[in-house]
C-alpha cells in the first residue's frame, strides 16, 4: 500500500457552508477501516473547530490554525507549533480599528484589512507571514504553514509525506499539498489549485473527499497515473541528452558488472537522489563497503552484527536511513541473516510504508540462486529492492524475475545483460547501436526487460560528494584472505599477505626492489585498489604512476603512498611513552 495516510482540509473541502454531510463522515470511517490514518487541516482555531465540528474522534491529528498547533483528539492532547504573537501588534491592530481572532499563534482578519496588517507588521519591523485563504487573511510566525504541521502530525504518526495523499481548495493549502506524495483539489478549488494537483475529483467539497477515499479503498490511487513522474529520480542523461528518469515507487533496480566497474560510486549517487527526495533506505552490505556513507548510520561493525530489533528501532524514524554491515557475520550465515530481517523489513513497510528502499549488495552472496522465498518473504508486488551483484545469473530467479530496470556498468555490458537474462528466464534483447560494448566511464546501460524498449546508454548522474574514504575497515581492518593484497615476485617464492591499507604501505617498504617492480609492471596495484578497496579514483591515479616511464622504486613507492594517504585516514604512531 503506498498511501498510508489522507490529510484534508476542512472549510470548502471536507466542509460546505461549515458543515460536513452524513455520507462523507460515513467515507471517512471506511477509511479508518482500511488502515490508514486520517488528518484535519485547517486554518481555524481549535476552539472554534470544536463547536462547529463534533466529529474530532474520527482523525488521528489535528492541525489547526494553519499549522500554529497539533491536537490529538484521543488524549485532548495540544502541542504549539508556533510563537504566540506579540502584544504590541494586537494593540496595533485594534488600534487601527482591524476585527481580529487570536490564537495560541494565529492572528486572522478579514480582507479588506490585509493593509492595515501588513502596515502594522511593517511599523513594528516583524518577522511574521500573511497567508490568504477565499478572503480570509491569518498572519502567523515565519515559517509556520500547513505543511510544518502537518509534517510535525505525520511524525507523531512516525509516517513519511511519501506516504501521504493531502485534499484542499484554497491558496492556503498549496503548501502542505506540495509536501505530500499525491495531491489532490476537489471540484470547486480554485484554478491555481487544480493546475498543480496530481488528481482533481469530479465532485465537489465533500463528495470530492467521498471520491478519493473510494479511490484509495479500491486501487490506492491509481487514477493519479502519469502526474506522480514528476517524483522520479534523475539516473543520468541519454546520448541526445533527454534525461532518463525512474520512479522511486514500484519499482525493482538491478546494478550489475564486473568488479571494479563502478557499482558502488552509481548506487552511491542514487542512494544520494533517493535520499534528498525524502525516501528512506536501508543498505544491507555484506563487507562494509557503505558504512560511511554520508546521511545514513551504520550499523553493526567486523565484531558485531546489528540485531533486528537495533535495525528496526532506527528504521522507525522516517528520516533515518541505514547501513547494516555484515562484517560481523560469517560468510556462510549472511543469507540466513538476510533471510530472517527481510520479513520483519517487509512488515515495517506494510505497516509505515518504509523503508521505500532495500538495497541488497553482494546479492549473488545474500540472495544465491537456490534462494526460494516465501511469499512473506518477498511478495510478488514488492516493488523498492535494489540488488547490486558481478554475476546476475547466480542470484535467485525470484529475485531477477521482479527486476524492472537493468543498470549495466562495466566492459562487456552485453554479457551482464546476457546473464541477468538467463536468471530472469527472459530474451535477450536485439543488438544494436545501443548495446554496442566499451562503455565510457560514467557511462552505464540502462534496460527495462518488462517494457518492448531496447537498452539504452546514459551517462550516469555522479554523485555530489564521493564517500569520504576513511574506513577504518580498508585503513585498519581486516579485508579477509581473498581481498588481501599478495605480494608474491616474479617467481612466487614470497606470500606476503597485506589484509589492509596500512599493512599494505608497510609491506611495499619492506619488500625488495624486484618484487615491488614485479608487481608494478603487472599493474596489480591499481587492479587490488579497484577491486579489493573498491576504489575506481585511487586505481586509476596508481595505474598513471604504473604506467610512467623510468621511475625509481623509491619514487613509485612514496608516488602510492601519498595517493593513498591523501584518501584515507592512517592511524598515526604515538611517540615512545604516551
Amino acid at each position: 500500500m503506498r498511501y498510508l495516510a489522507l490529510a484534508t482540509d476542512y472549510d470548502g473541502t471536507l466542509a460546505h457552508d461549515g458543515r460536513v454531510k452524513d455520507s462523507t463522515l460515513a467515507a471517512l470511517e471506511r477509511l479508518r477501516k482500511s488502515g490508514r490514518g486520517l488528518l484535519l487541516v485547517t486554518g481555524r482555531e481549535l476552539g472554534d473547530l470544536k463547536k462547529t465540528f463534533s466529529r474530532l474522534d474520527l482523525f488521528d491529528h489535528v492541525v489547526v490554525e494553519n499549522g500554529a498547533l497539533l491536537y490529538k483528539p484521543d488524549t485532548k492532547e495540544e502541542k504549539v507549533l508556533g510563537a504566540a504573537p506579540p502584544p504590541a501588534f494586537l494593540e496595533a491592530l485594534r488600534g487601527r480599528g482591524v476585527p481580529i481572532s487570536v490564537g495560541r499563534s494565529i492572528v486572522a482578519t478579514w480582507e479588506p484589512h490585509q493593509a492595515a496588517v501588513l502596515d502594522a507588521i511593517r511599523e513594528l519591523g516583524l518577522e511574521l507571514h500573511v497567508v490568504f485563504n477565499k478572503g480570509a487573511v491569518m498572519v502567523l510566525p515565519p515559517q509556520v504553514n500547513k505543511a510544518t504541521g502537518l509534517a510535525a502530525a505525520l511524525a507523531e504518526l512516525k509516517l513519511s509525506p511519501h506516504n501521504a495523499v493531502g485534499v484542499g481548495d484554497a491558496e492556503n493549502d498549496h503548501a502542505f499539498l506540495a509536501a505530500c506524495e499525491c495531491a489532490v483539489a476537489v471540484a470547486n478549488a480554485l484554478p491555481a489549485l487544480k493546475d498543480r494537483a496530481d488528481f482533481v475529483t469530479r465532485g465537489d467539497h465533500g463528495g470530492g473527499v467521498e471520491e478519493l477515499i473510494d479511490h484509495l479503498i479500491t486501487d490506492d490511487l491509481a487514477a493519479a497515473g502519469e502526474r506522480l513522474r514528476r517524483h522520479d529520480i534523475l539516473l543520468g542523461r541519454r546520448e541526445d541528452g533527454a534525461e532518463e528518469r525512474f520512479s522511486p515507487y514500484g519499482v525493482n533496480v538491478l546494478v550489475a558488472g564486473s568488479s571494479g566497474s563502478g557499482k558502488s560510486t552509481l548506487t552511491t549517487g542514487l542512494l544520494e537522489r533517493l535520499a534528498g527526495a525524502g525516501y528512506q533506505y536501508v543498505v544491507i552490505d555484506p563487507e562494509g563497503d557503505y558504512s560511511t556513507l554520508e546521511g545514513a548510520i551504520a550499523l553493526g561493525d567486523p565484531g558485531r552484527a546489528p540485531s533486528a530489533r537495533e535495525v528496526l528501532g532506527l528504521l522507525e524514524t522516517p528520516g533515518e536511513n541505514a547501513v547494516i554491515n555484515l562484517l560481523g557475520v560469517m560468510l556462510e550465515a549472511r543469507p540466513a541473516y538476510f533471510t530472517a530481517l527481510l520479513p520483519r523489513l517487509q512488515e515495517l513497510r506494510s505497516r509505515t510504508g518504509r523503508p521505500h528502499w532495500v538495497v541488497v549488495d553482494e546479492a549473488h552472496h545474500l540472495i544465491p540462486a537456490d534462494w526460494r522465498p516465501t511469499a512473506e518473504t518477498m511478495p510478488k508486488e514488492a516493488g523498492g529492492m535494489l540488488y547490486i551483484t558481478v554475476h546476475p545469473d547466480s542470484v535467485a530467479a525470484a529475485a531477477m524475475e521482479s527486476v524492472h530496470l537493468l543498470l549495466a556498468v562495466g566492459k562487456e555490458p552485453e554479457k551482464t545483460v546476457e546473464g541477468f537474462c538467463k536468471a530472469a528466464g527472459r530474451t535477450p534483447p536485439g543488438r544494436g547501436g545501443a548495446t554496442r560494448p566499451l562503455l565510457a566511464t560514467g557511462e552505464i546501460l540502462a534496460w527495462r526487460p518488462q517494457s518492448d524498449a531496447g537498452p539504452v546508454r546514459v551517462r550516469s548522474e555522479p554523485p555530489r560528494t564521493e564517500r569520504v574514504r576513511h574506513s577504518r575497515k580498508y585503513a585498519e581492518g581486516s579485508l579477509g584472505p581473498e581481498r588481501s593484497f599478495a605480494f608474491r615476485g616474479a617467481e612466487g617464492k614470497l606470500n606476503l599477505k597485506a589484509q589492509n591499507l596500512v599493512v599494505f604501505l608497510q609491506m611495499a617498504d619492506g619488500v625488495d626492489d624486484d618484487t615491488w617492480n614485479h608487481h608494478l609492471k603487472q599493474r596489480d596495484y591499481s587492479r587490488w585498489f579497484r577491486e579489493g578497496i573498491k576504489d575506481d579514483d585511487l586505481a586509476a591515479e596508481v595505474e598513471r604512476i604504473e604506467g610512467r616511464e623510468g621511475a625509481t622504486p623509491k619514487e613509485s613507492r612514496a608516488a602510492i603512498r601519498e595517493a593513498v594517504e591523501k584518501r584515507y585516514t592512517l592511524p598515526v604512531d604515538k611517540p615512545s611513552g604516551m
